[in-house]
């Protein structure tokens, strides 16, 4: 019961490495506000976990709006009396092309979704951890691409994950002092919704990776409880790969 009894909000949960993450988070121990925009599919998963003995919330919003960022931790307080945790996960890849091709709606969808999502999320979650005495984690989820590895046509994704990690650092810096722990979680390829179809893409993006395979969600997801477990108590303003090798793979 590595989360027992820790009161986590999870946004993005409605697929892929959310999803398992609740889960997961549940399976032990965490009680959870989890967020996304596919309410239907948010209900379905929150149905499933309370029928197994887990405590959860679901509030549908879209991350980009402040308004979802601030009802998440109302949520959190109202329901369970604190927040001590948030695993700020929901992001997309946008349009694959070369920069001159991307459309400026593109970049800014992106970049809204991937980077300033995490400050409207950030803003609301860090006074509700810093009035529970400090007692908090914040992890955001980055990627390899643009920390370590550059891949065509992920411009926008790479430079709003990446800018994910210049914000979990200068948010670890300054909430350090109070207990405050921020780190970012950067995984390899994965096997969720917003991976290819196609069976030869699978392949080589597999081999890109040291392990010479691609993650399955629930991977990811327990390096994600990890950063939020008293496991990792001194562990804070990190950039941790969960990449399985992919980053420092020339093979």
């Amino acid at each position: 019961m590595q989360l027992k009894d820790k009161v986590i909000i999870l946004t993005g949960a409605s697929s892929g490495i959310g999803a398992a993450a609740a889960r997961l988070f549940s399976a032990r121990g965490a009680r959870l506000v989890i967020g996304a925009r596919r309410k239907a599919r948010l209900d379905a998963l929150a149905g499933e976990l309370a029928a197994a003995g887990g405590e959860v919330v679901t509030v549908a919003g879209d991350v980009v709006d402040d308004a979802h960022a601030r009802a998440l931790v109302e949520a959190a307080v109202s329901r369970f009396g604190r927040l001590d945790g948030a695993f700020n996960n929901a992001g997309i890849v946008g349009d694959m092309v070369p920069l001159p091709q991307m459309s400026p709606e593109t970049w800014n969808r992106v970049l809204e979704v991937n980077l300033t999502s995490a400050f409207h999320l950030a803003r609301h979650q860090i006074p509700a951890m810093l009035a529970n005495g400090g007692k908090g984690s914040i992890v955001f989820t980055s990627t390899f691409v643009g920390h370590g590895v550059g891949l065509p046509g992920m411009a926008a994704y790479a430079a709003a994950k990446s800018g994910l990690i210049g914000l979990t650092q200068v948010l670890a810096a300054e909430h350090g002092p109070a207990g405050l722990r921020v780190n970012a979680l950067l995984p390899g390829g994965t096997m969720t919704e917003m991976a290819p179809s196609d069976a030869g893409a699978l392949k080589w993006i597999a081999g890109l990776h040291a392990l010479k395979r691609i993650a399955e969600p629930e991977e990811i997801a327990a390096a994600a409880a990890f950063l939020l477990s008293d496991d990792a108590s001194f562990v804070t303003g990190s950039a941790m790969f969960a990449d399985g090798g992919n980053s420092i793979c020339k093979t």
